[in-house]
Parts: C-alpha cells; structure tokens; sequence
C-alpha cells in the first residue's frame, strides 16, 4: 500500500520511510494529529520531518534490548528510570522519539514527573535504538547531548559514546564516536550479550533470553 500523508490521514505501511520539507509548525501539526499513536514514528530536523512505520520485528528487538540493559543495571545496583514512548523536543530545532532512553547519573533530577522540559531538565543518559530501516541517525542526539546511543543496525549493536566539552561546547562542535565498551557497563561486553541474548529470544523466547543472562551473570559472582 502507499504511503498516505494528507490533514485528514496518516498511513504507511510496515517498513515505509517518508522523508517531508516542512517547518517547525508542520511538525507540531502532524505530531498533534498522529496523537497517541505509536506508529508512524516521526522527527524533525533542519526543515525536513522524516515519518516511519516500524516492521514488526522492530519492537520485539527494542525490548530484548532494553531488557538485558535493566539486566544489567540490577547486577551493578545502579538506580534509574527508563522510557518508552517518549518524544524529545527542542523548539523550532529538533524533534525525536527514542525507542527506549534511561536516565542512570540523572534519575533523581526526573523521578516522579509527568513531563521533562527538555533544555532545561537533563537528557537520558543512555538512547537506545533500533534501525532497520535507516530511519536513525545517531547524530540526532547531538542537540540534546545524550552521552551515550546503543544502536542496532545489521544484526549487530554498536555503541557511540559523546565526545567534547559539552558544558561548553556547540552542539555543531561535539561528536560521537564509536566504542568497545559502555560507560555504565565498562567490564562487560554490552554487544556480545546483547547478540546472545537476541539469539536466544527468537530461538525460544524472551524469558529465557532474559533468566539465562541472570543465570549466567549469577555464575560470574
């Protein structure tokens, strides 16, 4: 089926990508009459709103991921917060929604409220996002100086790490680089167990993925 972007409809199918000139205000329009929809996922940057569907594999991968993240959180005994839907806004700049986000170092600075007033209230400290269908730029999160973005692209999760000054620094002037390792998990091998576990959930299912990386990281201690 075609994509069909009008003011009265919003469809795409599965795996569509649309690419849209517009403004700041046609943004806002069209994130106003998708309301609380879940699909398309839409952005905006530099004058251009991107609006995708996410196959259906999409969702399965965003919560392996998450969950082997809060896995890992718990065997550290690290306090945080995670989201999922959530739209960062910075006006007339930039509009994104992560397929996850967690706020470890800053959970306190959000815990208990309804709304995040972005530019003023800190940035999740870790993004999580699947790309399958070359919706995502991890350059995207520049503005918002999140420290660290796990992406999964081609079967594999590559983590980028912010680089720069960034209590000082431009955004145009900060960079992401590729890394070995997470910040927040610098003694584990985020990838491997995030492909291992993935293995697992569409060989079985999810909740064995996710007991056998509690009995695996039990029998380490």
């Amino acid at each position: 089926m075609f994509a069909v972007v009008t003011p009265d409809t919003i469809h795409l199918s599965p795996g569509a990508v649309v690419r849209l000139p517009g403004s700041w205000q046609d943004y806002q329009a069209l994130n106003e009459q998708l309301g609380d929809r879940s699909s398309p996922r839409i952005k905006y940057r530099d004058g251009e709103i991107i609006l995708m569907a996410p196959l259906p594999e999409h969702g399965r991968k965003v919560s392996v991921i998450a969950d082997v993240a809060k896995v890992l959180l718990d065997r550290l005994g690290r306090e945080y917060e995670a989201f999922t839907p959530i739209t960062m806004e910075l006006p007339q700049e930039s509009g994104i929604e992560p397929d996850y986000c967690f706020y470890i170092e800053n959970w306190e600075a959000i815990a208990g409220k309804d709304r995040i007033n972005w530019g003023v209230d800190p940035s999740p400290d870790l993004v999580v996002e699947i790309d399958i269908s070359s919706y995502t730029d991890v350059n995207d999160y520049l503005p918002y100086r999140v420290p660290e973005v796990w992406l999964f692209r081609k079967n594999q999760l590559v983590i980028y790490r912010l680089q720069g000054d960034v209590s000082r620094q431009a955004a145009s002037r900060l960079r992401y680089t590729v890394e070995t390792n997470s910040r927040y998990f610098p003694n584990i091998n985020v990838s491997e167990v995030v492909t291992e576990s993935l293995k697992i959930a569409y060989e079985r299912n999810t909740s064995t993925a996710i007991r056998e990386l509690r009995r695996k990281l039990a029998s380490e201690n």
